[in-house]
């Protein structure tokens, strides 16, 4: 042994004497403590030995054990969450004009709440989650609203097979898919296409559907609807035993089933975009869910703000084969949406501020398009407590003028636009001197090509703009994301004279005006005249 581990054992002697004698002192010194010193020291020593154990076993269990650990999804719910590092679903953002979306039967009947926020007063359980926690079977139900003659359905455990989904594969570049039919992307569902769990009593369970003819017309009517394919997806589910519910693949976080209809058109996909956040909030989802789009549509500029408004975005034929969900949502459609119904009938409800609803709730009043809107505007990571006010910084104003330019939208497309403005480049130039020529404030039209713009860039257009003028359109849409005070100039075809854009900035509480032209052209001096006005009213 060398002399340099002699040395360290010698000292390791030496400390351990050392130690001895401490401890025999201490000894000696307890053993001159009183009775009740000493009690109160071992009760001392006891309650650390206790915690020192404790600390031991929870480190040690979790650990080990981390992979089978549970969590709950909305109302405690079960669903065994793997480890998988950071959380993968986006947190819901801070936004000003956020007000509760507690369920609760009180809210009264075609009142705003209920067309806009959580009128889905009506439950219906079908596989209870009772039974689900006690045995580890699937959930379902749905929630029903008589206002919207639709429901926001829900379940836990849930098998996809896309094998039983007749579909085109989505997802494809526009280009490698022109002239697909639009029957092709829509989807048809086998029996079985979806499937749920139930415990088996006695002999092995046979297949069976999980709803009826009589529950779909309750809950899922078809109404004006032509080709209801939430209520076919419903209709697809068949109940099976432990034993025949098999999965190769968990998606853990919970996710958003939706079937886009009209998905390249700006206004018909907010209204895709209200229902994805409305069936979110509505069930309760602690972050922003993932989407699965049961569809076989390809790309479109549109899915940039999918993306950014959710946690993530897969096409269902994209899974290589069967996939289990912990917790899905079925998103109505679009068109059962307060945005769509408002077309055809009278929806009386004007914007108001979160903080005056907090205060003094009304019926005839709602702050949940502008929450709606904040949403989008967060999502892009623009601020959303800005005000007009920050636009007329040193009297410069934004005046954006939203224009409509051909463009391929869709495999059925001819890339050509159909103008509601038959002079629209004559109003733009006309425009463009006069706001070089203003002299009372300082003005900046902005050309709203939206067609070739990201749509980051265009929210930030709209957010930016005190005025937004545009002919009827489905780019006007985007005034769902103008901050409070922004004023609204449509400019309308008498043959395109419909409400949509009235209604989202009454809705939004957005002063609104319009030029009713007789045909298609604009005399560019009234247009200027009509501007005039509401920039003085600006202060301008």
């Amino acid at each position: 042994m060398s002399d340099k581990k002699h040395k360290t054992l010698a000292k390791q002697r030496n400390l351990f004497c050392c130690q001895t004698k401490v401890i025999e002192t201490q000894s000696l010194n307890f053993s001159d403590m009183n009775k009740k010193h000493a009690t109160l020291f071992k009760i001392l020593l006891a309650l650390f030995a206790l915690n020192s154990i404790t600390l031991y076993l929870y480190f040690s269990s979790s650990h080990h054990h981390n992979d089978n650990r549970r969590d709950t999804t909305a109302e405690g719910f079960p669903a065994i969450i793997p480890h998988r590092g950071p959380h993968l679903s986006k947190p819901w953002p801070i936004i000003p004009s956020y007000l509760p979306w507690s369920l609760t039967s009180n809210v009264p009947s075609k009142s705003c709440e209920a067309y806009f926020g959580n009128g889905f007063t009506k439950s219906a359980d079908v596989l209870p989650a009772k039974a689900a926690v006690r045995s580890g079977s699937s959930w379902f139900r749905c929630h029903y609203s008589g206002t919207l003659r639709s429901s926001i359905c829900e379940g836990g455990k849930i098998r996809m097979d896309p094998g039983k989904i007749k579909m085109s594969r989505g997802g494809e570049k526009l280009e490698d898919v022109i002239g697909r039919t639009e029957d092709e992307e829509m989807p048809e569902f086998e029996d079985g296409a979806f499937e749920v769990e139930a415990e088996e009593r006695g002999s092995r369970s046979k297949t069976k559907k999980l709803v009826g003819e009589e529950f779909l017309n309750e809950f899922l009517p078809v109404g004006n609807v032509m080709k209801h394919t939430m209520r076919g997806l419903v209709r697809s589910i068949v109940v099976v035993g432990e034993t025949d519910f098999t999965c190769q693949e968990w998606v853990e976080e919970p996710i958003l089933l939706i079937t886009r209809f009209e998905y390249a058109n700006l206004f018909h996909t907010v209204t895709d975009w209200y229902s994805a956040y409305v069936s979110s909030r509505v069930t309760g989802l602690p972050n922003r869910p993932h989407l699965v789009f049961v569809d076989g549509h390809c790309e479109t500029q549109l899915e940039e703000t999918w993306k950014a408004l959710f946690s993530s975005l897969r096409y269902a034929k994209n899974f290589s084969g069967p996939v289990c969900f912990r917790h899905a949502v079925l998103s109505p459609l679009g068109y059962e949406t307060a945005l769509f119904k408002g077309l055809s009938e009278d929806i009386d409800c004007q914007g108001a501020s979160a903080h005056d609803l907090w205060q003094s709730p009304d019926d005839k009043k709602t702050a949940r398009l502008s929450e709606f809107g904040e949403m989008i505007r967060d999502a892009f990571g623009f601020p959303v407590n800005r005000h007009h006010s920050d636009k007329a910084v040193s009297d410069h104003y934004n005046i954006l003028f939203v224009r409509r330019e051909d463009y391929l939208a869709h495999p059925r497309h001819r890339g050509k636009v159909e103008s509601r403005l038959s002079n629209e480049q004559e109003v733009f130039d006309s425009l463009q001197k006069w706001a070089s020529d203003h002299q009372e404030c300082k003005v900046n039209l902005v050309n709203g090509l939206f067609a070739h713009m990201s749509m980051k860039e265009q929210v930030r257009a709209i957010q930016d703009a005190s005025v937004i003028i545009g002919a009827h359109g489905a780019g006007l849409t985007h005034i769902v994301s103008a901050t409070p005070n922004t004023v609204i100039l449509e400019i309308i075809s008498s043959f395109f004279r419909r409400p949509h854009f009235q209604l989202i900035a009454q809705w939004k509480g957005l002063e609104y005006h319009a030029i009713n032209l007789d045909g298609s052209y604009a005399n560019p001096g009234v247009v200027i005249d009509r501007l005039n006005k509401i920039m003085r009213s600006l202060g301008c």
